[in-house]
């Protein structure tokens, strides 16, 4: 067991200790009235066997007693399962919010390169699985300690000769437990793994069913899927084995026990040493004795599966995070002049991509990008937005650089208009006004106007307020696309990006949405990624990369003037050549 993983995830108590105190109060309580009653069961007992007469008016104070322990040892119980439960929620609410913003803070690299099922299910599945460890911890682990030792106080009460023999055998069963129990660890940490792996590949497949139709793949997927859940079945076999013999092992040194306790204290009530209600009481505890023990070994499996969930959990936490500028420095009036000076990225230390890349745009100018696959259109954009960072060289708007900005501030002098939509479960409203929570009724509708989408979205069930489905499934992908345009045109930023905006759209629309985005570029610097050339002949700059370098700039005509590389991709689409 990974004690240093326990103390951290014991941390989390510290705002909470209230209930933690309360709980072991209410455990005491608890424990205090459910072991005086097997002493009032016997003495009960030695009343209705004892050689005189029996004295009924006492018999019958002694079953009052008996029903007022058995109460209060109930409704101490459920006080105390009330504050572990809280305990415990309260707990895993804590870690879940953690975990949330600690993905939010995460460098994108990480992201990128992580399983997202994976990720999914630390946050889901191994935090109910650390709650479940900390619910039988605190409910099991104190009552079950407090049991033996209360236990062991009324017993050596009665007879100090039979406690012993109680006391001497009983802790056998702590060994084997322990000893079990330190071959699970590795299991159970393997375990979570590949669940985490198998989540990732499930959330891979059912979030691109149409592709996997579309090529025929399913016996494929089929068989990987099989291959990894094979693996999740020998590993869960071999844990769940290891962690299911601890508690029948320990029966088996319990029930030794309560057969020694059973025939010593016979002989001891034939000697005449000891009354039938005693050893009753005694047998009542012995039974009593061995059962924390019992449940203290469940809590050992249930911790180890708690504990490698838990470590699972603050390895992510302890993930590097974006660090921001203690002084951030602002744009009190945004003009959008852009110097990019000497970058250079890759995403992979021994794969070369952008390297010495410099340019300057002027406010208001109109830059287009474009060129090959993998050229670097793309990595561009993450850099300008600070997505990535550049291993060397700075990017200035007007005459700040972006460092020395939060990147916050940053991504809200852009408007940015993927050619990946997105939508979230919302209504069509609440997507549009997504940047901007503010906005009014009608400036949401004068944007969904101006971005062509007014038509289609009034022509729906419920108009404005139709719910959109995960991911806008329920929307085709034309009309996600205008959804995703009306809401850079509600913000209205300082300056624009346009990757491929409008390749979703048909022609007469992408008409009529280029005269608005021709509107709203206006006095706005303005970057294009198109690979449909003919829509960026209006640009002020073309820049034309391969490689990750500029191996050309100018306006259409020049380029096209040039006949070099612009010339040739420009007139390959129309094939010509």
């Amino acid at each position: 067991m990974n004690l240093q993983v326990l103390k951290r995830l014991l941390r989390f108590c510290k705002p909470y200790l209230k209930y933690l105190y309360l709980a072991l109060l209410f455990s005491a309580f608890h424990i205090i009235f459910t072991l005086l009653t097997p002493i009032l069961i016997g003495r009960t007992v030695d009343l209705l066997i004892g050689v005189h007469q029996v004295n009924f008016d006492l018999l019958k104070l002694n079953i009052v007693y008996i029903f007022i322990s058995v109460f209060l040892a109930s409704l101490f119980q459920w006080l105390l399962m009330r504050m572990s439960n809280q305990l415990t929620y309260c707990i895993t609410r804590d870690l879940r919010n953690c975990l949330f913003q600690q993905y939010l803070s995460l460098h994108l690299s990480f992201v990128d390169n992580s399983s997202h099922g994976d990720l999914m299910s630390r946050m889901i599945n191994d935090i109910d699985l650390i709650g479940d460890g900390l619910l039988q911890g605190f409910t099991n682990l104190f009552s079950g300690i407090m049991t033996i030792i209360g236990t062991i106080g009324f017993m050596m009460y009665i007879s100090v000769s039979i406690a012993s023999v109680v006391i001497v055998l009983t802790p056998l069963s702590l060994v084997v437990a322990s000893i079990i129990a330190s071959k699970t660890y590795k299991y159970f940490q393997e375990q979570l793994a590949l669940r985490g792996e198998l989540g990732g590949y499930v959330e891979e497949m059912i979030g691109h069913q149409k592709i996997v139709k579309a090529f025929a793949h399913e016996d494929e997927n089929i068989k990987r899927f099989d291959e990894i859940n094979q693996r999740v079945h020998v590993s869960g076999v071999k844990s769940q084995f290891l962690g299911a013999l601890v508690n029948p092992s320990t029966r088996v040194v319990n029930n030794i026990v309560y057969a020694s306790v059973c025939i010593f204290g016979a002989l001891q009530v034939v000697s005449g040493h000891f009354s039938v209600g005693a050893l009753s009481s005694f047998l009542t505890y012995a039974n009593q004795y061995t059962k924390p023990f019992n449940e203290i070994s469940n809590v050992f499996t249930e911790l180890q599966t708690a504990i490698a969930c838990a470590s699972r959990v603050f390895d992510l936490l302890d993930e590097d995070i974006i660090q921001e500028v203690d002084q951030p420095q602002i744009i009190k009036s945004p003009q959008g002049n852009i110097d990019i000076e000497h970058i250079y990225f890759s995403y992979q230390k021994d794969q070369k991509l952008i390297e010495n890349f410099s340019l300057k745009v002027k406010s208001g100018e109109t830059v287009a990008i474009v060129g090959p696959t993998g050229c670097g259109k793309t990595t561009f954009i993450n850099l300008l937005m600070r997505f990535y960072d550049p291993q060397k060289g700075n990017i200035c708007i007007d005459g700040i650089n972006t460092k020395n900005m939060t990147r916050d501030y940053l991504r809200s002098l852009y408007g940015m208009v993927l050619q990946d939509t997105w939508l979230f479960h919302g209504t069509i409203k609440e997507n549009i006004a997504y940047g901007k929570k503010d906005a009014t009724d009608e400036d949401i509708i004068k944007a969904a106007k101006n971005a062509h989408a007014h038509k289609f979205i009034i022509q729906l069930k419920d108009g404005y307020d139709t719910v959109v489905s995960e991911d806008g499934g329920n929307l085709s992908q034309g009309q996600k696309q205008l959804l995703c345009i009306a809401r850079i045109m509600l913000v209205k930023p300082p300056m624009l990006i346009l990757d491929e905006a409008t390749s979703s759209i048909d022609t007469r629309t992408e008409k009529q949405i280029q005269e608005a985005f021709d509107l709203m570029m206006k006095g706005r610097t303005t970057f294009i990624v198109a690979h449909r050339l003919s829509t960026i002949q209006k640009a002020d700059k073309i820049i034309v990369m391969d490689q990750g370098h500029i191996i050309e700039q100018g306006n259409h005509q020049e380029l096209l003037q040039k006949q070099g590389f612009y010339h040739h991709l420009y007139y390959s689409q129309f094939d010509l050549n």
